[in-house]
């Protein structure tokens, strides 16, 4: 796919029409059209311009068929997550994920939660609360990994903080294999997220009791994927989502 398609593809992708996009690069309709064609070439600066605009790489924009990249991740829905029960552990480490999700598994194994329910779902987000200084000088970070309790589950096993979840409703974007690019394509998911948001007159809504976002990895026809999930002011309509009870 040459520079024009990959241009195109981008903005129809963003739901702009070339008149728009022409304000935005300040030029004409027609300018816009013969990039698309592939008969002229933007100048730098305009290439720079679309780079940050689409939220990509220079090169990628030039060089890559950025239409693969609509295969990676799923159009961004509205759901809404029942009420739920979690035991939860955080981790500042320099690999907090691996650390922490670890740590979980041989909590679910050792509480007989794995036992009752192979499948319970192990979840994660980011913990913000890691100082400048164990950030920089020592290169670590945080994450939380929490697994979602079946109703009715009890255990008295340590080494745990128990919380429980309400009912809200979450912006959700699906990404496909995203540990082949992580630190690239898990938060271009998140931002793919919040442009669903604000173009829609969504916006997120802090709320006790309830995560602001949290993510959701598992296995699809034997491939690794991830749920990200945003969470939204109410809305009239949803998709209900009850696979956490």
């Amino acid at each position: 796919m040459g520079l024009g398609k990959n241009i195109q593809y981008l903005r129809k992708q963003r739901k702009i029409t070339q008149e728009q996009l022409a304000e935005m690069m300040s030029v004409s309709r027609q300018t816009i059209s013969r990039w698309e064609a592939d008969e002229i070439v933007p100048e730098l600066n305009k290439l720079i311009a679309l780079s940050d605009l689409f939220s990509c790489k220079l090169d990628a924009l030039v060089k890559e068929d950025m239409s693969a990249c609509g295969e990676i991740y799923s159009d961004v829905t509205i759901k809404k997550v029942d009420a739920f029960k979690m035991a939860r552990y955080v981790m500042v480490t320099p690999n907090p994920e691996d650390d922490v999700n670890a740590y979980m598994d041989r909590w679910a194994q050792q509480s007989g939660l794995l036992a009752c329910r192979p499948d319970a779902m192990r979840i994660g987000w980011d913990f913000p609360f890691v100082s400048p200084e164990l950030q920089n000088r020592f290169g670590f970070r945080g994450y939380v990994a929490a697994y979602v309790l079946p109703e009715g589950f009890e255990t008295d096993c340590p080494g745990v903080e128990y919380a429980d979840q309400e009912e809200a409703e979450y912006a959700v974007i699906t990404i496909c294999d995203p540990f082949a690019a992580a630190f690239e394509r898990i938060p271009n998911a998140y931002k793919k997220a919040l442009d669903f948001l604000q173009a829609n007159g969504f916006r997120e809504k802090p709320r006790e009791n309830v995560l602001s976002c949290f993510e959701y990895v598992y296995e699809r026809d034997g491939v690794t994927c991830m749920d990200v999930y945003l969470h939204v002011d109410s809305v009239s309509k949803t998709d209900s989502f009850t696979n956490f009870s």
